[in-house]
């Protein structure tokens, strides 16, 4: 693409299945009111959830551009990446995950399951920092429905709904307090969120850490089977990128 070409660049990851990139079909289709962009970059507030969204096959603008939307220094999770990130890019966390999807979950509302909205995000995130399911911030609660089990008034457990690919519902935020564990909170929730989801049409997936062999089991024995390998990686925006003449410039925003 030369300097003048102001011609759209194309998105392989358009052509793609949307879960093979379920964080930019969220952003451009259901979730679209989310996204900040710049470029064909896209990602969510910083508050609601921290997955960035790039083409299938980012160039070397949709790097500058990612590192112009996040600022020098900055760190981004990035998933479903085909190409690791420039070189100069450091990466600080990297993770193997699955990608498991409904195959014959037996999705059930569930009595005890009392809707979570933005009254409940102080429990939900004291619940979240003693369990650590994974992101969970103050406007995640913002993507979809979350449930919660209460005992003696207290948050006990919860999971909720966050990507949105068209067609699909990721569950996420799925945990329970240590005080209760071994009781079958986690799977219940599980099929209670799936059950909302089912009910509008839509089919429910989520992803799991590959070396939680356990979740990835329970998951299995409700009715959700692997669909993909994928990997979880955090990178951090170099301070300086390369120009066209290949002298260096600080990433700015």
């Amino acid at each position: 693409m030369t300097q003048n070409d102001t011609r759209p660049r194309a998105d392989a990851s358009s052509r793609l299945h949307p879960l093979d990139n379920p964080a930019r079909s969220s952003l451009t289709g259901p979730h679209a009111h989310f996204a900040e962009s710049r470029g064909r970059v896209l990602r969510y507030p910083a508050d609601v959830t921290p997955w960035i969204a790039l083409p299938d096959a980012p160039d070397a603008q949709d790097w500058a551009d990612l590192a112009a939307l996040a600022g020098p220094g900055g760190s981004v999770a990035l998933a479903a990446l085909r190409e690791p990130p420039p070189q100069d890019w450091e990466i600080v966390f990297r993770a193997e995950g699955v990608q498991l999807v409904d195959a014959s979950v037996d999705a059930v509302p569930d009595p005890e399951a009392v809707p979570l909205g933005p009254r409940d995000v102080p429990e939900m995130l004291d619940l979240v920092a003693r369990t650590r399911p994974g992101p969970f911030l103050p406007r995640t609660v913002e993507l979809g429905m979350y449930l919660g089990i209460r005992r003696g008034g207290a948050l006990v457990a919860m999971a909720g709904e966050r990507l949105h690919p068209p067609g699909w519902t990721e569950i996420s935020g799925v945990c329970t307090d240590e005080s209760v564990r071994g009781q079958g909170l986690a799977s219940r929730l599980v099929l209670a969120v799936a059950h909302g989801i089912r009910e509008r049409g839509e089919a429910p997936f989520l992803h799991a850490s590959a070396s939680n062999t356990g979740a990835v089991r329970l998951y299995e024995s409700l009715g959700f089977r692997l669909r993909r390998r994928t990997e979880f990686l955090s990178a951090l925006v170099p301070a300086t990128l390369p120009s066209a003449d290949g002298s260096r410039r600080p990433s700015l925003r």
